[in-house]
């Protein structure tokens, strides 16, 4: 099935977004099963700070790369069609990575220290994959632009 690199873009955004927004309630969960083990120990919130630090940095230098990629991709796609919203590997890197992260949170459950270290690392994935969607907003790459005739089938 063709589909417009238009909507093939706000599909890969869509899924970014709704990644950043599915590990950020996760970490919230996280963060506060740690605070109602241990409500007077600074590290939950120091693990949150570290998460939301890190996130940034990963957002700015490693996932607005992707997604600036990813969008020039889809724009240069001859015959777009639905599943080429991402490419194959990231497709199985999701399956892999969805996996493993319910399992270590699964694992965390009970344990302080640990809580603290998934909540920081869901975090930090969280807040980059929040921050680096503002590349979905560049060049009216959601919206079409009189810029990319390209991308605006």
């Amino acid at each position: 099935m063709i589909v417009s690199r238009l909507n093939l873009t706000r599909l890969a955004a869509l899924v970014w977004y709704g990644g950043g927004i599915a590990l950020l309630m996760k970490s919230f969960a996280l963060f506060q099963q740690a605070y109602l083990m241990t409500p007077s120990s600074p590290r939950t919130v120091t693990a949150a700070l570290l998460g939301l630090l890190l996130g940034l940095i990963k957002g700015k230098y490693l996932f607005l790369k992707s997604v600036r990629k990813n969008v020039l991709r889809i724009s240069q796609l001859s015959r777009p069609r639905i599943w080429q919203f991402v490419k194959p590997g990231m497709l199985i890197f999701l399956a892999i990575i969805i996996p493993t992260g319910a399992t270590l949170s699964h694992l965390a459950t009970g344990h302080f220290t640990f809580l603290c270290w998934v909540g920081a690392l869901d975090l930090s994935i969280a807040v980059a994959l929040l921050f680096s969607s503002f590349g979905y907003w560049e060049k009216g790459s959601l919206f079409g632009s009189c810029d990319d005739p390209e991308l605006a089938d």
